[in-house]
């Protein structure tokens, strides 16, 4: 069994407008959800054993907050550029190069790709992926190239308002 959690980043600050989309930092609320869900999954018994972000600043502090929930030395958090500005293409090709041993992986990312992703595997229409949405992609196969439909499929989704 393959299982990839993708987590759109949280909520982002557009407080100042010299930085660029890459540096912007998380907000007040995302500094409160990011933890939040970490916690969340965390509870679910998810037991990472991989974690792979976007370098853009909202989603690595995103990435860090579930590394410390689930005792994952920071340091450990991969980061890939190519995650930034995807292609839903682009991230499946990413996920057919993870590596073997590794379960379960926690996916840090974007919208709109993200819901792409997500409306990809699933067999309803979902409209939006929120800020620290987290949806659950699973596939009984051994290897992370036949991470495709039909051996994959979306099988949770889970956002802060949710919880509130």
């Amino acid at each position: 069994m393959k299982t990839i959690y993708f987590i759109r980043h949280a909520k982002s600050s557009w407080d100042h407008p010299t930085l660029r989309d890459f540096e912007r930092p998380l907000e007040e609320r995302g500094l409160k959800d990011a933890p939040f869900m970490a916690k969340v999954l965390k509870s679910k018994g998810v037991n990472p054993d991989l974690l792979v972000s976007s370098p853009a600043t909202r989603a690595y502090s995103t990435a860090l907050f579930f590394a410390d929930a689930f005792e994952i030395d920071r340091k450990e958090v991969q980061v890939q550029p190519r995650i930034y500005e995807a292609f839903k293409e682009d991230i499946f090709d990413l996920i057919a190069n993870f590596p073997e041993d590794a379960e379960t992986v926690l996916l840090f990312g974007h919208n709109p790709t993200f819901t792409y992703i997500a409306n990809h595997f699933s067999k309803k229409h979902i409209d939006n992926i929120p800020t620290c949405g987290i949806f659950k992609v699973e596939a009984k196969i051994n290897s992370w190239n036949d991470f495709k439909v039909p051996a994959a499929s979306l099988s949770e989704v889970h956002f802060p308002k949710q919880y509130s």
